[in-house]
């Protein structure tokens, strides 16, 4: 479990597809804190590291399922590009976001950015399937990073991204036309679940 908060932006070292796609992540977190078979969220999406080092830098290699790269945005990956990481939520931590699972239910795309002050509203157009799921003033969960949703209008919704959720995130380096991970709020989705058995 996670709580969508980004802990370090990590950079895609290698990429290399033999059976799985394995990732070589480079990052500030300290290496010999992190366990083999510790779950890392990578934008969003709960990987297990199978390897880690400290030369050149620190690093950790984590192994990619085809089912998991036809869910999510992991597809337009590349060398060099700039991931939200998060390490897995201990008992005693505090819950600033929301629970987050890092299961990708899909991938959002940013349709139009404008700026509000300081800020930036990004709109985002979900997947049909998960539209219903996403309310006003409620949570989501894109590219690992927990976001209050500011309106919705069918398949399209707005978020509000504040200066330090773009310099300490990739939301900074976002533009139209980007593909996204989105996880629903997990509240969510067994609410909807609830309503569907009880009508």
């Amino acid at each position: 479990m996670f709580t969508g908060i980004v802990t370090d932006i990590g950079e895609i070292l290698e990429m290399t597809q033999a059976g799985d796609l394995t990732i070589r992540m480079g990052t500030a977190y300290e290496i010999g804190g992190i366990d083999m078979g510790a779950s890392i969220a990578c934008d969003g999406v709960c990987l297990t590291v199978v390897n880690k080092g400290t030369e050149p830098r620190g690093w950790f290699d984590v192994q990619v399922s085809a089912e998991t790269v036809s869910k999510s945005n992991l597809a337009d990956w590349q060398v060099g590009r700039a991931v939200n990481l998060e390490r897995a939520l201990k008992v005693g931590d505090e819950l600033g976001g929301h629970i987050v699972s890092g299961h990708v239910d899909g991938v959002a795309q940013v349709v139009e950015m404008r700026d509000e002050g300081d800020s930036t509203r990004v709109s985002f157009e979900a997947p049909e399937d998960l539209a219903r799921f996403i309310a006003p003033k409620g949570s989501v969960a894109l590219n690992g990073t927990s976001l209050t949703v500011n309106e919705v209008e069918g398949r399209r919704f707005g978020i509000n991204f504040i200066p330090h959720t773009k310099e300490v995130t990739t939301w900074g380096r976002v533009a139209v036309g980007d593909r996204i991970n989105l996880e629903i709020d997990t509240l969510a989705r067994y609410v909807a679940r609830l309503a569907e058995t009880a009508a």
